[in-house]
């Protein structure tokens, strides 16, 4: 079915000065009337399914980590979604990766005394099985050269190898800043950056990488790798992947991880147990989502709503980029309701595999260059639940004509807190919509406000339903939904004539356009 929805569309279907920044100031009394967008603006209002969905996708179902049962069930439950609203919704398959599926985690103190860890399995932790595996530490040590280190390895047998430093503080910076003194906060941050430079210094020494360490401690005869990567605030660490193949990679939250460092530093001799489920699933198809509503008048020219659908799974993806996910999709809801005959096909791309390098819109844009090359404009948002703030020319010369007049129909509740930048400079990677800037293709990020995203939500064990924040995510999905009606209501096309780009003070040289990248097409795979 992927030509039918986007070579041929759904035929089954019934400025100013460079880099200048300014914020809309039109009030509602000065735009005309628009029934389109009254009804958008009522029917999110009056009748918003966000919280439904949320529920549905991150508490029924989790976290949508590539490769995984999660991933597929997602899929499902979109395809199910888009259909109940009167929406053709496909898979696309692009590539293949390795399946796994996370089981459960057990991971116990047993010494000196019994304390169950907050902890978790990292992804594509290889199981421990039936067993229970338990072992006393070893800290990575602060040796010479890569000579010493090789020497130094055989000790690692049958012991778990603690691979993070021992943070300093627990606290956010924040929060010393606001109750510490100066001297305080700055005799901490100091300390914090010499052990830092330490510990990254031990690794380079080594001859090892943080990707490359772990396989040879494994090689070893370690037990287990243990690691913490705290993510700077009360309770959270950031839950990626493991590189081991037979032995556990696990994460214990920095609390806990600073207690059995002390107690091993202080000859305490403590002892952890791991028991950790998984299974392996071979190789298995990756995919986006695509869903659309055909043009009635210019079908074959597109307007796109992009959100990727994977996630880390220390938490269950709710920020990152669920919200994203569920913007697009209650936007697509709402248009296909008051605006079920737009001029232009409006599509929307559920992305695979974001998290490991873009690929699922990198794929898209290599299999779809007819869509690609009649695209009027892309919408993608990515960082997190909060209300958006800015939004970019992306480098597009002209991108502050037909952005600015599409906005001045936006609410002003919602339009007067959006700061514009024209023209801006393309995205080299970060979030979807740099996979088809990169070929020429109007992508545009509309960027969120914060809401502590990188350091509580973004890739951490604490991205669920509970940091959602509702009310802007509402207003988020508004804003979308009336830049795609007034996209695929313009009479023209909107221009792509690339600005020039400013030199780079650090090189002299000018900026380049970013240059197109290959999706992976087989992951996670040796």
């Amino acid at each position: 079915m992927r030509n039918l929805i986007v070579t041929s569309i759904f035929l089954a279907l019934a400025l100013p000065s460079a880099f200048a920044q300014s914020r809309l100031e039109t009030s509602p009394a000065q735009a005309p009337k628009d029934s389109i967008v009254d009804a958008i603006v009522q029917e999110e209002n009056s009748n918003s399914q966000l919280k439904l969905l949320a529920h549905q996708l991150f508490d029924s179902i989790g976290p949508r980590l590539v490769g995984t049962p999660q991933m597929e069930q997602a899929r499902d439950w979109a395809l199910g979604k888009y259909k109940s609203w009167g929406i053709p919704a496909e898979e696309q398959d692009w590539g293949v990766w390795r399946g796994w599926e996370r089981g459960i985690s057990h991971i116990d103190m047993v010494s000196p005394r019994v304390r169950t860890l907050e902890a978790t399995q990292l992804a594509w932790c290889p199981s421990t099985g039936n067993k229970t595996v338990t072992a006393g530490f070893v800290i990575l040590p602060d040796l010479a050269d890569s000579m010493a280190y090789a020497a130094w390895m055989p000790s690692v047998k049958g012991k778990f190898v603690m691979v993070s430093m021992l943070q300093p503080t627990g606290r956010p910076d924040d929060n010393w800043d606001q109750f510490a003194t100066a001297e305080s906060t700055k005799k901490m941050k100091d300390q914090r950056k010499e052990m830092t430079d330490n510990w990254n210094n031990r690794i380079k020494k080594s001859g090892y990488n943080t990707r490359t360490l772990p396989v040879a401690l494994e090689k070893a005869g370690a037990a287990g790798i243990v690691g913490s990567y705290w993510s700077a605030g009360f309770g959270v660490d950031k839950i990626f992947g493991a590189y081991t193949k037979a032995i556990p990679s696990i994460d214990i939250m920095q609390e806990d991880y600073g207690m059995l460092y002390r107690l091993v530093e202080s000859g305490a001799d403590p002892k952890i147990s791991i028991h950790v489920e998984s299974k392996e699933r071979g190789t298995v198809p990756t995919f986006n989502v695509v869903a659309g509503i055909r043009g009635s008048e210019k079908p074959d020219e597109y307007v796109m709503l992009s959100a990727h659908f994977d996630s880390w799974d220390g938490g269950t993806g709710a920020t990152d980029n669920g919200t994203g996910t569920l913007m697009m999709m209650e936007a697509m809801r709402i248009l296909q309701k008051v605006y079920p005959h737009p001029k232009r096909t409006i599509l929307v791309g559920h992305w695979g595999s974001e998290e490991e390098g873009l690929n699922g819109s990198r794929a898209f844009v290599e299999d779809h260059p007819d869509t690609v090359g009649h695209l009027q404009a892309l919408f993608n948002q990515d960082n997190g639940t909060g209300r958006v703030i800015n939004m970019s020319g992306q480098g597009y010369l002209n991108a502050y004509e037909y952005l600015t007049r599409w906005l001045t129909k936006v609410p002003s509740n919602i339009r007067d807190s959006i700061k514009t930048t024209f023209p801006g400079t393309p995205g080299g990677g970060g979030s979807d919509f740099a996979s088809f800037d990169a070929v020429g293709a109007p992508g545009f990020s509309l960027g969120a406000l914060n809401w502590s995203y990188f350091n509580y939500t973004w890739h951490t064990n604490r991205d669920t339903y509970d940091k959602v924040v509702f009310d802007e995510l509402s207003n988020n999905v508004v804003l979308v939904a009336i830049l795609a009606y007034m996209a695929s209501e313009d009479p023209n096309r909107a221009s792509v004539e690339k600005a020039v780009l400013p030199i780079n003070p650090k090189t002299g040289e000018r900026a380049k356009w970013p240059a197109q990248v290959k999706a992976i097409r087989k992951g996670g795979l040796d």
